[in-house]
């Protein structure tokens, strides 16, 4: 066994009893190996920087997931790092043809007018009940909404624009988006 395989393993024995010094060593170690990684299978700085922070906080609440009796930490943890930077990939491409989809209606054939001035009504009332909804939300919680929803902005993307890590707009948007909920189905109850 090669000498920094046993420097990890004693990281992660030590990470496994909840030593904070252990995380950061372990971290000193692989985040530049983990970002390129990322940033190779990603192609985008905060997409990068979005996969090796939840890795890194993936092995913090679970570092029990390594095994050393299946190889060496530093193949575990990038394989990690590779996984969820394939899964963020995946999960852009779909944002991103939902994004398209929306982007490309076109009004159907044969639709029933009437349908469609009752619809129309519908949505009229709808929108306005969301926009006095979205009034509701504390400044930060709106304007993570408004990028995302109305701008059609990736989680990663609002965070490089206002210069706030991910999980900061991940939170504010979760938070908002249970808030609406709250407000709007007082809305549908009356």
């Amino acid at each position: 066994m090669h000498e920094d395989d046993h420097l990890d393993l004693e990281l992660h024995r030590k990470l496994s009893e909840g030593n904070r010094g252990a995380f950061e060593e372990l971290y000193r170690r692989y985040s530049g190996a983990a970002y390129g990684l990322a940033l190779r299978v990603t192609g985008q700085d905060s997409l990068a920087q979005e996969v090796v922070h939840d890795a890194f906080l993936a092995l913090w609440r679970a570092p029990e997931a390594y095994d050393p009796a299946r190889g060496p930490f530093r193949t575990f943890f990038l394989s990690l790092v590779h996984h969820r930077a394939v899964d963020t990939v995946r999960r852009e491409e779909r944002l991103r043809k939902r994004t398209e989809r929306v982007a490309n209606l076109e009004p159907r054939l044969g639709e029933d007018v009437a349908e469609e001035v009752v619809d129309g009504a519908y949505l009229a009332v709808r929108r306005k009940e969301v926009l006095e909804a979205l009034e509701t939300l504390p400044p930060d919680q709106r304007r993570a909404i408004e990028m995302a929803y109305f701008d059609g902005y990736t989680q990663a993307r609002i965070a490089e624009k206002l210069g706030i890590p991910v999980g900061t707009v991940k939170t504010r948007t979760l938070a908002a988006m249970r808030k609406l909920r709250r407000v709007l189905d007082r809305e549908d109850r009356r």
